[in-house]
C-alpha cells in the first residue's frame, strides 16, 4: 500500500511498532486504484498537470519502465527558486510514475516523502533543489525526500541528476533517504555548500530484502559538514551528521565514485552485520570518526581514495578506513594518506567485531608531527591477510603495522609488504616498524627498513607472541631490526641488519624459550640477553 505523509511525519516510535503514518487523505488515495487515478487527470487535462501517457510523450524513451512520465514544470512547479514544490510534488504522487525536473531551480521547505510504491523515478536534467533555511523549513528538518520506511519500504526507485544548493546559510539537510526492498539506482546527485544546519548528513540507503540490491553513483558532498555545537540544531544531534549512512542494509549495496568530504561523526558509515556493501572508487576525506566504516558479510572497497588532510578542533579520531561488525571483509587497491593526523587516527583498524578480514594491494603514507598507527589488528579480530601493501611512515612516532596483544589463536599473515620511512621522537615507546603481540603469525617476504628521524631509536619487527615464522624477510632499523620476547618464533632465510655500527641484527630477550634461528644473514650477530634452548642453523653472522 502506497503511502503519503501529508505535512507530519512519523510520530516518536512508529517505525518500531510497525504503525502507518497516513493521513485520511493519504489512505483514500492509496486506496484507489492507480489507473483509476491516471483516467481521472486524463480526463481534467493530462496536458494541463504535465502527466503524458508513456506512449505519447517524446522523454518516454528515457523512461521506458513508467507507465506515466510527469513534467514537474508543466505541472505546476516553480523552477526559478521562487515558490516551494512539495505541494506540487504532494499533488502529483502516484506509482509507476517518472518525475521528470527540467533546467532550473527548485525551492523546497518542506518533505516530501511516499512509501510502499511500487516503482518510482525522479529524474533532474540539469536541475538544481534549493533547501529552505533551517527555521524557515516546515514540519520535521530532517529531509528533503523520504522515499520507503523499514516498515513499508518501496520495491524500486530511481533518483538521478539533481545539484543540491546549500551554499546558503544553515540549509544543510538530508536529500535523500531512502529504504527499498527489490532495486534501488542513485545517480549523479551533487551537494554544493557545508551540512551547515546539524540536521541528519546528506543520505541514507538501505535495502530491506537480502536478495534485493542497489547502486549509489557519483553522490558527491565535497564540503562535508560543520559540528553540531556550532549549528542552529546545537544539542539535539551528537557531534553532527554522518556523509552517508547504510546501517540497515541487509540487501548488496554498492556505492560508487562517490565524494564526501570531512563531516563530524563519520564519513560513509555502513556497518550492518547483515547484508553486502561495496564501496568501489570515489574519494573519502577529512572525517571524524573514520571516513569510511564498513561491515557485513563479504563487503569490499575498492579502488578508492581516502584522506586526512585537515584537523578541526572537535578532530580526535580521523581514521581512515574501519573494519567491523562483519565476515570477510576486504580492502582492495586503496590509497590512504593522512599528514595531519591524531593520535588514534589509525590509517586502518581492523576491528574486534571483525571475524575475516583481508587488506591487498592498499599503499599507506602517513605524516606529521603527531604519534599515528598504519594498520592496527585489534585482540579479539579474527584471521587477518595482509597482502602486497606498502607503508610509508614518517610521524613522531607509531607502529606503520600493529598486531596488538591476546590470546586469540586467529592467526594474521602478512606477505609481500614493504613497510619505510623515517619516525621521529616519542618519550611513549611506540618505536616498531612492526609489533606483534598475537600467537601464530606469518610474515613472509617482509620488508622492514626503520632508520629513524633525527638518530631516534626505532626498531624493525618486534614479537611478543608465540609461535611466529619469518620467512624471507629483511629487516633495517637504527636500532634492532629484529627482537624476539616470545616463545618458540622461527626466523629463516631473511637478512637483519642494524643502521647503528657495531649494533646486533638480532636481539633475544632473557626468559623466552625456543628460538629458532636459521640461514639468516645476521650482520654483528646475535644480542642474546638470556633466551633459552636456542636453535640456530647455517647463519652468516656478518
Amino acid at each position: 500500500m502506497t503511502e503519503r505523509s501529508g505535512m507530519r511525519d512519523a510520530e516518536p516510535g512508529d517505525e518500531a511498532r510497525g504503525r502507518p503514518t497516513t493521513d485520511s487523505h493519504a489512505t483514500t488515495m492509496s486506496n484507489r486504484s492507480r489507473r483509476t487515478f491516471l483516467r481521472g487527470v486524463a480526463v481534467t487535462g493530462a496536458t494541463t498537470l504535465g502527466v503524458l501517457s508513456s506512449a505519447s510523450s517524446p522523454a518516454a524513451a528515457f523512461h521506458e519502465n513508467y507507465d506515466t512520465v510527469v513534467d514537474v514544470v508543466e505541472a505546476g512547479a516553480d523552477n526559478t527558486g521562487g515558490k516551494s514544490i512539495t505541494p506540487v510534488l504532494e499533488d502529483l504522487r502516484a506509482d509507476n510514475t517518472a518525475f521528470v525536473f527540467p533546467e532550473g531551480r527548485y525551492y523546497m521547505d518542506s518533505q516530501f516523502r511516499f512509501t510502499g510504491f511500487e516503482n518510482i523515478g525522479f529524474f533532474g536534467r540539469d536541475a538544481t533543489i534549493v533547501p529552505a533555511p533551517y527555521h524557515e523549513f516546515d514540519g520535521p528538518r530532517f529531509r528533503l525526500f523520504r522515499l520507503g520506511v523499514s516498515y513499508n519500504p518501496g520495491q524500486r526507485l530511481q533518483f538521478e541528476g539533481f545539484d543540491v544548493d546549500q551554499t546558503a546559510a544553515e540549509t544543510g539537510i538530508r536529500v535523500i533517504e531512502t529504504t527499498i526492498s527489490q532495486e534501488l539506482q542513485v545517480r549523479d546527485i551533487t551537494i554544493d555548500g557545508e551540512h551547515d544546519s546539524g540536521t541528519w548528513g546528506p543520505g541514507m540507503f538501505a535495502i530491506s530484502d537480502p536478495n534485493g540490491q542497489g547502486v549509489v553513483e557519483r553522490f558527491r558532498a565535497p564540503d562535508g559538514g560543520r559540528h553540531a555545537d556550532d549549528t542552529p540544531n546545537a544539542g539535539n544531534l551528537w557531534r553532527g551528521p554522518i556523509g552517508i549512512e547504510a546501517n540497515t542494509n541487509v540487501g548488496h549495496l554498492e556505492f560508487r565514485d562517490c565524494e564526501l568530504g570531512g563531516f563530524p561523526d563519520n564519513g560513509l558509515y555502513a556497518v550492518n552485520e547483515e547484508g553486502t556493501v561495496i564501496v568501489d572508487g570515489g574519494r573519502f576525506a577529512n572525517s571524524n570518526g573514520a571516513n569510511v566504516r564498513l561491515g557485513g558479510q563479504g563487503s569490499v572497497i575498492r579502488d578508492a581514495t581516502v584522506a586526512v588532510d585537515r584537523t578541526r578542533s572537535y578532530d580526535n579520531s580521523q581514521r581512515g578506513i574501519r573494519l567491523e561488525n562483519g565476515d570477510n571483509l576486504e580492502i582492495s587497491d586503496v590509497d590512504i594518506s593522512i599528514s595531519a593526523p591524531q593520535p588514534t587516527s589509525h590509517a586502518i583498524a581492523v576491528m574486534n567485531t571483525c571475524s575475516r578480514s583481508r587488506v591487498e594491494g592498499t599503499s599507506l603514507e602517513l605524516r606529521g608531527d603527531d604519534v599515528n598507527h598504519g594498520i592496527v589488528v585489534s585482540p579479539r579480530a579474527g584471521f587477518s591477510h595482509i597482502v602486497d601493501c606498502d607503508i610509508v611512515h614518517e610521524t613522531a612516532g607509531g607502529y606503520p603495522l600493529w598486531i596488538r596483544e591476546t590470546s586469540k589463536q586467529d592467526r594474521v599473515l602478512v606477505e609481500l609488504t614493504n613497510i619505510s620511512g623515517e619516525a621521529g621522537v616519542t618519550s611513549a615507546g611506540l618505536r616498531d616498524g612492526i609489533r606483534c603481540g598475537r600467537d601464530n603469525c606469518r610474515f613472509s617476504h617482509v620488508r622492514v627498513d626503520q632508520p629513524g628521524r633525527n638518530g631516534v631509536d626505532r626498531n624493525g619487527l618486534v614479537i611478543t607472541g608465540d609461535d611466529a615464522t619469518i620467512y624471507r624477510g629483511e629487516f633495517h632499523a637504527s636500532q634492532y631490526p629484529y627482537v624476539d620476547q616470545g616463545n618458540g618464533n622461527h626466523i629463516r632465510n631473511s637478512a637483519a641488519e642494524s643502521h647503528t655500527a657495531g649494533l646486533e641484527g638480532i636481539r633475544l630477550y632473557p626468559g623466552i624459550d625456543g628460538p629458532e634461528l636459521r640461514v639468516n644473514h645476521i650482520v654483528n650477530g646475535i644480542d642474546d640477553l638470556g633466551a633459552t634452548d636456542v636453535v640456530t642453523w647455517r647463519n652468516t653472522l656478518a
